[in-house]
């Protein structure tokens, strides 16, 4: 019983939160610019890291932004670009055009990006988190794969998934 009253709790706080717009004012003109560092990338058997770029400027159409990450340096060096576009920014509601076909729901709430995809059996969240000098970079994937089954012994314990982390990437880039 008690299990079932957490989550109770828990639903109607969930609930509760997506009935609350999130103020985004100062998103996402308080944050353009070009942002430096380095991208750590922690496998399941090594570590690595480049140098990262992450670009976010105006454009020349009303609700859409230049997004662009630059990863490596001279012969190496990989740009990708984006667009950010706008659709409902009073609920925080924007989507990234990959500009090949793809769109990538994202929620911004306050100063942070959240994405949540699939791709290739690879289950991808992605942290984008703006402060007034810098921002914080953050994907963590997962094979989908690889789930856990927990729980689900009788109508108390519902069935839980679980997955293992295969790679995190974090950077803090400094805003140029």
């Amino acid at each position: 019983m008690k299990q079932i009253s957490i989550l109770l709790i828990s639903i109607l706080f969930f609930q509760f939160s997506f009935g609350q717009e999130s103020k985004n004012e100062s998103f996402p003109e308080s944050y353009f610019g070009i942002y430096k560092g380095e991208l750590q990338i922690y496998g399941e058997n090594a570590s690595r890291t480049f140098p990262m770029e992450f670009h976010f400027l105006p454009s020349d159409s009303t609700g859409v932004y230049k997004y662009m990450l630059v990863y490596g340096s001279g012969d190496t060096i990989q740009y990708r670009k984006y667009a950010l576009i706008e659709k409902d920014k009073e609920k925080g509601i924007y989507l990234l055009d990959e500009l090949n076909g793809i769109l990538l729901d994202c929620r911004i709430v306050d100063n942070k990006m959240y994405f949540l995809f699939e791709v290739k059996d690879s289950l991808l969240t992605t942290f984008v988190t703006f402060e007034k000098d810098h921002l914080y970079f953050e994907i963590i994937a997962t094979d989908v794969k690889n789930k856990n089954s927990s729980g689900g012994q009788d109508e108390e314990t519902p069935e839980v998934f679980s997955y293992p982390i295969g790679v995190v990437q974090k950077a803090t880039l400094i805003k140029q």
